[in-house]
C-alpha cells in the first residue's frame, strides 16, 4: 500500500458537492450519480446532440481539424460552479475530480499515444500559478496509464478569454496562437481541456498539431455546452 492509499485511509476525502464523507474519492456517491453525463446521441465529431448519432450540419458544413470529441458531462449545473473554482479560485482539488470523471468517459475508446492538455500562455500561468487543463489531464494520464507531453506544444499569443464572442470572433481571436515544436509526426494525440462550447480553440490547435504531422487528433473535454433544450 503507497503513502497516497495510506494517507486516503487516515484523512478521508469530503465531498467537493455536499459536504458528506466521501472515502478515498473528492466526490461521494449520490453527487457523482447525480452529475450531468453526457448520454445523449451525439455528433462523433464535436459531441453536440444529434438524432442518432450523426455528424451534425456544422461539422458537414465546416470539418473541423480534430477528428473526434468526447465529452464526460454537460456543461451545467453544478460544473458551471465547479470548473470556475478550479480556473479562477485556484482550488485544485477539483482538478482531480474532473479528470476522473473525464478518464472513465473516454476508458472503453481507443487509446491514444499522449495527452496533450490545452496550453495556457506564461503570462496566464504567472497570473493563476498553474495550468487547469494541465492538472485535469495529469489525473487522466495517470488513471489510463497514458504518457502526458507538456513540452511539444505552446500557447505564443495571450488571447482575450474566449467567454462572450460570437463564433467567427472566437476564431480570428485563436488564431496563430500555438505552435508545436515538439516531434508529433505519425502520433494519435488527445486534447485535454475543461470545456468545449464551440470548439474554436481545440480547432486551432488540432490544426497545429496536423500540420506539424499528427496522424490523429482527438478532445476529450470534461464537459460539453449543449445547446438550450439538448
Amino acid at each position: 500500500m503507497n503513502i497516497r492509499s495510506i494517507f486516503k485511509q487516515v484523512f478521508p476525502f469530503t465531498c467537493l458537492l455536499c459536504g458528506a464523507k466521501s472515502g478515498t474519492g473528492h466526490l461521494c456517491g449520490a453527487c457523482l450519480a447525480d452529475l450531468p453525463w453526457h448520454r445523449l446521441p451525439q455528433c462523433p465529431q464535436c459531441a453536440i446532440p444529434t438524432p442518432d448519432g450523426q455528424v451534425c450540419g456544422a461539422c458537414l458544413k465546416h470539418p473541423p481539424a480534430f477528428d473526434r470529441t468526447r465529452a464526460a458531462l454537460a456543461y451545467s449545473f453544478p460544473l458551471d460552479r465547479l470548473i470556475p473554482r478550479l480556473k479562477y479560485n485556484g482550488q485544485l482539488a477539483i482538478a482531480p475530480a474532473l479528470g476522473n470523471c473525464l478518464a472513465d468517459a473516454v476508458a472503453s475508446g481507443p487509446s491514444p499515444d499522449c495527452l496533450i492538455p490545452m496550453p495556457l500562455h506564461a503570462r496566464r500561468i504567472r497570473e493563476r500559478g498553474f495550468n487547469h487543463a494541465t492538472e485535469i489531464a495529469r489525473t487522466v494520464a495517470r488513471q489510463l496509464g497514458l504518457p502526458l507531453d507538456l513540452d511539444s506544444c505552446q500557447r505564443i499569443r495571450d488571447t482575450p478569454p474566449q467567454m462572450g464572442l460570437k463564433h467567427d470572433a472566437r476564431r480570428r481571436n485563436v488564431r496563430g496562437a500555438f505552435i508545436c515544436t515538439g516531434d508529433v509526426r505519425g502520433k494519435r494525440i488527445a486534447l485535454i481541456d475543461d470545456v468545449m462550447t464551440t470548439g474554436t480553440s481545440l480547432d486551432e490547435l488540432a490544426a497545429t498539431l496536423k500540420q506539424a504531422g499528427a496522424l490523429e487528433v482527438s478532445c476529450w473535454v470534461v464537459a460539453r455546452t449543449l445547446a438550450p433544450g439538448d
